[in-house]
């Protein structure tokens, strides 16, 4: 058997493998010996029926199979102990005058892509943004206010004012919308919106446009039950059934709310309140602000790094590679749509490997108990016991796909804790409504 390579040009390779009869015979001879004793054929005694009965009837499709095997064996071993870096999978070459007839000795030619070489420069030109969302009084405040609704007393009302709650159903046959929902009056956008509520009672329907009907489309996502992308721009006529109106009588902030929240003695004042609520959202700040930093620094990287891809060669893998096959332009398309990721990918891969950035499985088993302990928190199982957190450990890490994405979490923890020691950023410290319209718009 011989194999060899030759470099079409930096990011494309052909290498062609060369199989001779020596190379497979005295295998697919055995298998056929083992199949001439096993065989039962009528007339012929078992162990006994004549080998070229056998090779008549199963040589050639045994000998097609070990050749597969032996070609799929040695491009892999070449590609491992050459170090090919390559994208996508071999693609066999189309030999048109090929026959598996005419001789015992074939070839086979095989297309590379090749992985680019380049450098990832960490010293950005313009320092990207990098957030501390801070928990501001205003905040405090609503939150203050919404712990208060939350344990305060409901008290039902005959007709609709300012400040209730309103239970009801919105309808629109088109488009199949048929869902109970509860809002907020305060929600409800504009004057001529307001109006239409404003003293409707149990049993009214009040006709309504959805373009403009809250002060944030995320309340309209909800009330109508449709996702992100049915919500954007949507402008269609609803119907709201009104079946309840409620207001809320605010909880008094004394000792008795504190303990309702937090447990019995944890928090005793109001400005003890407002403290640990300030942590705990600075806390959910910090993840927001984190995958933000890393979301800006991947697109920052994409842009900034510039290498050629084999993108031919790609686009022909794709058009075979899925469970369907892609016309040439469905292919072309599908490598727009992809592009960006994969240039990421191998951004990411140079990183790790020029950085020696791995994981261990320890780290990954400490990594899973701090997630299953704050799950666990959030069910008021505070301090589980050793041997019954790493029990849960163990079954978490035991589950391939959830293992794969808490490895995928650590990953991008540890990616981030290196892009905030390596790179230089620009620091802003902004509240979160501000955070909200600089970063999404």
């Amino acid at each position: 058997m011989n194999i060899t390579k030759e470099n079409i040009d930096a990011l494309n390779a052909v290498v062609k493998v060369e199989i001779s009869a020596e190379d497979y015979q005295d295998k697919v001879a055995k298998i056929l010996e083992d199949y001439r004793r096993k065989a039962n054929i009528p007339g012929f005694r078992k162990g006994h029926v004549p080998m070229g009965m056998v090779k008549k009837q199963y040589g050639k499709s045994v000998m097609i199979d070990e050749v597969n095997k032996l070609l799929q064996e040695s491009l892999n071993n070449f590609l491992v102990e050459e170090k090919l870096d390559i994208l996508g999978n071999p693609l066999p070459k189309v030999q048109e005058d090929f026959s598996w007839d005419t001789s015992e000795n074939y070839s086979f030619e095989f297309e590379l892509g090749l992985a680019p070489e380049f450098e990832v420069n960490l010293d950005t030109k313009k320092k990207i943004t990098r957030y501390t969302i801070v928990a501001d009084d205003d905040l405090l405040d609503k939150e203050v206010e919404n712990i208060q609704k939350r344990y305060g007393k409901i008290i039902p009302k005959e007709a609709v004012e300012e400040g209730v709650n309103i239970t009801g159903t919105f309808v629109n046959e088109e488009k199949e919308i048929n869902k109970k929902s509860t809002i907020s009056f305060d929600a409800i956008k504009g004057k001529a919106n307001q109006k239409k509520f404003l003293g409707k009672k149990v049993g009214d329907v009040i006709e309504l446009k959805t373009k403009g009907l809250f002060d944030d489309d995320h309340k309209l996502m909800g009330a109508l039950g449709l996702s992100h992308e049915e919500i954007h721009d949507l402008n269609i006529p609803v119907t709201f059934t009104i079946e309840e109106i409620n207001a809320t009588e605010l909880a008094e902030v004394n000792q008795e709310l504190f303990d309702k929240v937090f447990g019995p003695g944890v928090v005793t004042s109001e400005a003890e309140l407002r403290a640990k609520i300030k942590e705990d959202a600075e806390k959910q700040f910090q993840t927001q602000a984190d995958q933000q930093l890393l979301n800006a620094v991947t697109e920052y990287l994409v842009e900034n790094t510039k290498f050629d891809l084999p993108a031919e060669f790609l686009k022909k893998w794709l058009a075979v590679a899925g469970e369907k096959p892609m016309t040439p332009e469905q292919a072309s398309e599908e490598f727009e749509k992809s592009e960006k990721g994969l240039r990421y990918q191998l951004i990411e891969g140079k990183i790790l490997k020029d950085n020696n950035l791995q994981i261990s499985f320890e780290e990954l088993k400490e990594f899973t108990k701090g997630f299953v302990k704050a799950q666990m928190a959030q069910y008021g199982q505070l301090n589980p016991e050793e041997k019954e957190l790493d029990d849960i450990v163990q079954r978490v890490l035991s589950n391939q796909d959830e293992a794969k994405r808490l490895q995928e979490q650590l990953m991008s923890k540890k990616l981030l804790d290196f892009y905030k020691e390596n790179m230089a950023f620009k620091e802003k410290e902004v509240n979160y409504e501000k955070f909200v319209k600089e970063v999404y718009k």
